[in-house]
C-alpha cells in the first residue's frame, strides 16, 4: 500500500527561486503527494490550525521543504510549528497523533558542502544545524530521516544541473511514497541524497 506524502512548502519569494521552484515542480501532480504551499495558503500568516492538523492526520510522511534561512526555516514554518503542533495533539497527554509518521527535511543552501563542518565557515554540520527539527520530530513521536540537501543553490551553471537535483528529489519522494527506501540504510548517511536506495546514480552530488 502506498504511503501518503505531505510536503509543507515554505518559500517567501518563489518567483526569485532557481532550485526550490524546480524541486517542487518535479513532484507536483504525483499521486498520493499533497503540496501545501504555506505562503500561498496564508499570505497574512493567519494559519488554520484545524485544517493543518487534518492534513497531518491524513498523511504518513511529512516533509518540510524550504530554503535554509539563517540556519533555520522561513518565518511562516516556525509560526506553523508554534500553532499546529499543539499539546494534546502532537505531544503531551493524549498527544500521540503524529506517532509513527516519517519526517523529512528538504532544504537548499547557498554555501557548498565543505562550509558545513567544524573547519568550515559555518562551523557545524548540516545535521547539527538541523537538530531543532530532528528533536521536534522525535518529540512528536515521528521518525526523523537524514535530510535531503541541495548545496550551492546559487551556483549552478545551467538548467541541466538543477534538473538533476529535481529528479533526485522526485525519486526520494516517490521512494518514500512507495516504501522502496531502506530506512535503516538511509539513517547511516549524512544526507538522504547519499543513500543508494534513495537516489542510486541519479544524484552524483
Amino acid at each position: 500500500m502506498r504511503s501518503r506524502v505531505l510536503i509543507l512548502f515554505a518559500h517567501p519569494a518563489l518567483h526569485k527561486s532557481r532550485v526550490n521552484r524546480r524541486l517542487i515542480e518535479s513532484v507536483r501532480g504525483l499521486d498520493n503527494v499533497t503540496i501545501n504551499d504555506l505562503y500561498e495558503e496564508y499570505p497574512t500568516f493567519d494559519i488554520n490550525v484545524g485544517r493543518e492538523q487534518e492534513l497531518l492526520l491524513a498523511h504518513d510522511v511529512i516533509v518540510f521543504q524550504h530554503p535554509f534561512y539563517w540556519y533555520s526555516s522561513p518565518a511562516i514554518l516556525k509560526e506553523w510549528e508554534d500553532l499546529v503542533l499543539e499539546y494534546g495533539f502532537a505531544y503531551g497527554t493524549g498527544g500521540t497523533k503524529l506517532q509513527g509518521k516519517l519526517f523529512l527535511t528538504a532544504i537548499t543552501t547557498g554555501a557548498p558542502p565543505e562550509a558545513y563542518c567544524r573547519t568550515g565557515f559555518n562551523c557545524f554540520t548540516i545535521r547539527q544545524l538541523l537538530a531543532p527539527f530532528e528533536q521536534t520530530a522525535k518529540f512528536c513521536g515521528m521518525r526523523y530521516l537524514s535530510p535531503f540537501v541541495v548545496h550551492s543553490a546559487l551556483g549552478f551553471r545551467n538548467e541541466k544541473e538543477i534538473q538533476a537535483k529535481a529528479q533526485a528529489y522526485r525519486h526520494v519522494i516517490e521512494g518514500l511514497r512507495d516504501g522502496l527506501l531502506d530506512l535503516d540504510e538511509v539513517e547511516k548517511h549524512a544526507r538522504i541524497n547519499e543513500a543508494p536506495s534513495a537516489v542510486g546514480l541519479q544524484d552524483p552530488g
